[in-house]
């Protein structure tokens, strides 16, 4: 942040709504000054309001005036502090969106001693005055960004302090026990035990095991927070194309019927069940002797390792006609799930229209596992999506557990448990009071950078900075 007091003592500017025309728009003024300056230019309806003795989280209708012009006619919120959003004095002017007017209201004020805010520094200002903790902080970036049902739904979790009191709850019971070994080395001498070792050793594993419950639940919420990336692979021809834009209702893939026309990868999200998936349309894989193809069809492999859910797509005509002597696709699907036992992989039959009603029935019910379908014909889609949507809400999300989608936080989270650990190991050893003690400080450290118990100017200069300002 460019001010380097850490009290932010004076007032800042900006426009809280987005840039542009529009109805309205929202500038907020936050800090010691914030109601004074206002209350210099405000003229109310009746001309004789005073901003400053009027009470918090009321609304006032009058004009924004510099000197006998009258800048617009705008309705004032007043919110004192500490009960404000920033903990200070806040003021917010809603004015018509006209990008003039805009301009005219924010340069008034910064010509008269306010400053403008710096990305996400009203935020800050909120962290700073303990109306809320860190993860809360950056759990607001998280929500203004959110763009599915999933990622607002973890956002308002964090940003409701499900996260923090987890954490908070964890660091205060190690917190107390640290306090007790921290005593025993003043006692050193005397060779005084003040720390039970046996609750001690349950405490750490109470510790460990929901450090790494939240751990594990980061694969999942970044996913869910970013979009669950889903490779659409097979063979070339079997209509992964042809898929894609049927789900995405778009022509956005090359559809042909030469083999090997998709040489890289093509991707698009779409929103299912308020999850948003990131589907990647891959090249065909067969051998070949086109280097480019051949490029393609590494980076298909690549998509694979790198997606949460893999649609494995086969050809129904090609499926009807296996024989001994043609045992099947060059991509099998046990081969598939052999080789990547951990994905979740969903075998669909595609171009049903091909077949005859007996034929179609007789696959489905040799396979009634399989999802059937027509991507030309977009017949079975619904089939697909229903079971996309299935697999989704078997996840954590829809038991209401904390789910980290933080990546800061998954670094912070894995070095605690590394350090309560080594706690563990070193009580179990009987390592002295005084190197447990250090481990102990370090996990303590690690779980405080994550609520901001722990700070400093770079580690929030790197989180505010990422804020749109006006937040």
């Amino acid at each position: 942040m460019n001010n380097t007091n850490p009290l932010y003592n004076d007032t800042i500017i900006a426009l809280a709504t987005s840039s542009g025309v529009g109805a309205i728009a929202v500038i907020r003024l936050s800090g010691p000054e914030a109601i004074k300056k206002i209350n210099r230019f405000f003229v109310s309806r009746s001309g004789k309001k005073d901003l400053t003795k009027v009470k918090s989280h009321t609304i006032h209708l009058g004009n924004i005036v510099e000197g006998e012009r009258i800048i617009d006619e705008v309705l004032v919120s007043i919110f004192k502090n500490p009960h404000s959003y920033t903990g200070e004095d806040v003021a917010e002017i809603s004015c018509h969106g006209s990008v003039y007017i805009q301009q005219e209201i924010i340069q008034l004020f910064l010509k008269n001693g306010v400053r403008h805010a710096n990305p996400g520094e009203f935020t800050l200002r909120a962290f700073l005055s303990g109306k809320m903790d860190l993860s809360q902080a950056e759990a607001v970036a998280d929500l203004i960004s959110s763009d599915s049902k999933a990622s607002h739904q973890i956002a308002m979790q964090q940003m409701r302090g499900g996260f923090s009191n987890e954490i908070e709850n964890l660091r205060k019971q190690l917190l107390d026990f640290a306090s007790l070994i921290e005593l025993e080395l003043d006692f050193a001498e005397e060779d005084i035990e003040f720390a039970d070792r046996k609750q001690f050793l349950e405490l750490v594993a109470r510790i460990q095991k929901l450090l790494k419950s939240l751990i594990d639940s980061f694969a999942y919420g970044n996913v869910l927070k970013n979009g669950i990336p889903v490779a659409i692979v097979g063979e070339p021809n079997v209509g992964k194309s042809t898929l894609l834009n049927a789900l995405l209702n778009d022509e956005k893939a090359i559809v042909s019927h030469i083999a090997g026309t998709t040489r890289d990868a093509i991707e698009d999200d779409m929103t299912i069940g308020g999850v948003t998936y990131r589907f990647i349309d891959t090249a065909g894989l067969r051998d070949t002797e086109d280097h480019v193809e051949k490029i393609g069809i590494r980076k298909t492999y690549e998509n694979i390792e790198k997606a949460q859910l893999v649609l494995h797509l086969m050809d129904a005509e090609q499926i009807q006609n296996l024989t001994a002597d043609k045992p099947g696709s060059k991509i099998s699907n046990k081969n598939l799930r052999n080789q990547y036992p951990d994905k979740e992989i969903l075998t669909i039959i595609n171009k049903t229209d091909l077949l005859s009603e007996a034929d179609h029935l007789k696959l489905k019910t040799q396979n009634p596992k399989l999802i059937f379908l027509s991507a030309r014909n977009k017949t079975g889609i619904d089939v697909l999506i229903h079971k996309l949507t299935e697999l989704a809400n078997t996840g954590i999300l829809s038991n209401n557990q904390t789910i980290v989608s933080n990546s800061r936080h998954f670094e912070a989270l894995n070095n605690a448990l590394q350090a309560i650990t080594d706690v563990q190991r070193g009580m179990e050893q009987g390592v002295s009071s005084d190197l447990v003690a250090i481990d102990i400080r370090e996990a303590l450290y690690q779980l405080g950078l994550i609520s901001g118990a722990v700070t400093n100017e770079d580690l929030l200069g790197n989180i505010f900075q990422n804020f749109c300002i006006g937040k």
